[in-house]
C-alpha cells in the first residue's frame, strides 16, 4: 500500500509541479537557516572528549583573601598561581597531573630551508598526553627523568612535522624555538576539538596548539605566557622569580579522577592543602574554597554557549515556521482542489483513514525532497560563515547527525503542516460530487 501511495504522490506532483515546486523550495530554505545556526550550535555544544568528560577536572582553589572578590561567577580564579600549580604537580598521589600554559615562539630550523613563523606552543606536563587522548604515530612522550631536567625535548603534531620536516617521522630532529635548540622525541596526530576545552581563556574555539614542551622549562627558561595572568593584590613583581613566588594565577591544572571515590579523596587533600597553604600565611579565609569541574562542567561555567547562540537557534525555528505556515496554505489550496477527485475514491470504497494517509505520504515526500535541497542550502550558509570567520571554521559543518536530523525536521514540519488540511479534505461527503459528475 505504501508503494501505492508513493505512486499518487508522484502523480500529483507531475499534475502541479509549480505549486509542488514552491513547496519544496519554502521548506529547503527553511531547513537551510535552520540548519545552518543549529548545525554551530551543535558542534559548540558537543562534548569534546566524551570518553573522559565524567573524569578530568579542572582544578581551582580560592586564594583570595575574605573580602576579595574575582569577576567569574563565584569569585573563584579560573587559573592557579605557578606556587599551587607545581605543589600539586608534585604532590605523592597516584592521580594523572596536568599543569599547562600557552605561550608562543618563532619557529625555525636555523636554516634557509623553512621561513621562521610565529606558532603558539602549549607547555605541559607528561600526563596530558594519556589524559586528553593525544595519540603518537611515531616516538612517545619525554621520559621523567627530561622532564625533571627540563630537558630541551619537543613533541609535536604530524601537520607540523610535514611541515618543518616534510615527513610524518621527525624523531630525532632539531628545530628552534626562538633561540632555544629542541630535539623532537614524538610526533602526534593532528588533535582535532571544535571546543579548546583546556584552556578556555584566551578563544574557546581556537585551534589546538601543534607544539608541546616540558612544563619544567618555564622556570629553566623563564618562559612567559601568551595567555591571561591576572592578580587580585598589589605585588612588586620585576623579575621573572618574582612572578613565580607572587599570588599572580596564569596557569592551568587538571587532574584525572576515575570514580567518586577518587574524587573525594582528592577532594580532601585540596581542603588538607588549602590548611596547610593557611599556616603560611596564605588563603586567608575563614572557610576553605575549591571546585572541581569536569569538562562538561567547566564549558557551562565559562558559558561557551551563550544566551546569544541560543537565541539564534530559537530565531531559526521561527523562521521555519514561517515558511510552514507558508506550505499549509499552499497544501488547503492544492488538497482541497483535488475534493471531487477524493469523493470518487470515497465512493469506490476509500477509508477515510487511507485517504488520510495517501495525503501524509505526499507531504512526508516533499519534506524529504526539501530536506536535502535544505542540506545543500546550509552548506552553503556554513561555507559563507567560515569564509566570514576563520575562528568558526572548525564549528561551521555538518556532522552525520546534523545531515540526518535535516531530512526528519523537514519531514516531521511538513506533516505537522498537513494534518489540518488533509484531515479537512478527508471529511470530504462523496454524495456530494457524485451528483456533480
Amino acid at each position: 500500500m505504501l508503494g501505492h501511495y508513493i505512486d499518487l504522490s508522484w502523480r500529483s506532483f507531475k499534475r502541479t509541479p509549480l505549486v509542488s515546486f514552491l513547496m519544496v523550495l519554502a521548506i529547503a530554505i527553511g531547513i537551510g537557516v535552520t540548519m545552518t545556526s543549529l548545525s554551530v550550535y551543535h558542534m559548540m555544544s558537543m562534548d569534546p572528549i566524551p570518553n573522559k568528560s565524567n573524569k578530568l577536572f579542572a582544578v581551582q582553589l580560592q586564594i583570595m583573601d575574605e573580602v576579595e572578590t574575582w569577576f567569574s561567577s563565584d569569585d573563584l580564579p579560573y587559573q592557579l598561581t605557578y606556587k599551587d600549580t607545581t605543589n600539586l604537580l608534585n604532590a605523592d598521589l597516584p592521580y594523572k597531573r596536568a599543569a599547562m600554559m600557552k605561550t608562543g615562539f618563532s619557529v625555525h630550523l636555523n636554516s634557509d630551508k623553512v621561513k621562521p613563523f610565529l606558532e603558539t606552543t602549549r607547555v605541559i606536563s607528561r600526563d596530558a598526553f594519556e589524559m586528553f587522548n593525544l595519540s603518537f604515530i611515531h616516538g612517545g612522550v619525554w621520559s621523567i627523568e627530561q622532564e625533571e631536567s627540563a630537558a630541551p625535548v619537543v613533541v609535536i603534531s604530524q601537520s607540523m612535522s610535514k611541515k618543518l620536516f616534510g615527513s610524518d617521522n621527525s624523531v630525532g630532529q632539531t628545530l628552534y624555538l626562538d633561540d632555544l635548540s629542541m630535539r623532537v622525541v614524538g610526533v602526534i596526530k593532528d588533535w582535532q576539538l571544535h571546543v579548546k576545552y583546556y584552556d578556555l581563556n584566551n578563544g574557546s574555539f581556537n585551534d589546538p596548539e601543534q607544539i608541546f614542551i616540558p612544563f619544567s622549562l618555564i622556570k629553566a627558561n623563564e618562559i612567559n605566557t601568551w595567555g591571561n595572568t591576572n592578580g587580585w593584590k598589589h605585588e612588586v613583581v620585576k623579575t621573572f622569580t618574582d612572578k613565580l613566588n607572587s599570588e599572580k594565577v596564569w596557569l592551568q591544572f587538571w587532574v584525572q579522577l576515575n570514580n567518586a571515590a577518587e574524587k573525594q579523596a582528592y577532594s580532601e587533600y585540596l581542603a588538607n592543602y588549602i590548611a596547610q597553604q593557611q599556616t603560611q600565611g596564605r588563603f586567608n579565609r575563614k572557610n576553605a574554597e575549591y571546585k572541581l569541574r569536569d569538562v562538561n562542567e567547566w564549558i557551562a561555567y565559562w558559558e561557551v554557549v551563550n544566551e546569544d547562540n541560543k537565541i539564534m537557534v530559537a530565531l531559526s525555528f521561527m523562521f521555519l515556521a514561517v515558511c510552514i505556515a507558508n506550505i499549509l496554505g499552499l497544501l488547503l489550496a492544492k488538497f482541497l482542489r483535488r475534493a471531487p477527485e477524493v469523493g470518487v475514491r470515497r465512493a469506490l470504497g476509500a477509508s477515510k483513514r487511507q485517504v488520510f494517509y495517501q495525503h501524509i505520504v505526499e507531504v512526508a515526500m516533499l519534506g524529504l525532497f526539501g530536506g536535502v535541497v535544505g542540506i545543500l542550502i546550509a552548506q552553503l550558509g556554513l561555507l559563507g560563515i567560515r569564509q566570514s570567520y576563520s575562528y568558526y571554521d572548525s564549528l561551521a559543518n555538518m556532522d552525520f547527525i546534523m545531515l540526518l536530523t535535516a531530512p526528519v525536521i523537514a519531514i516531521v514540519a511538513c506533516i505537522i503542516a498537513a494534518l489540518y488540511p488533509a484531515w479537512l479534505v478527508c471529511k470530504t461527503n462523496p454524495s456530494t460530487y457524485l451528483k456533480t459528475q
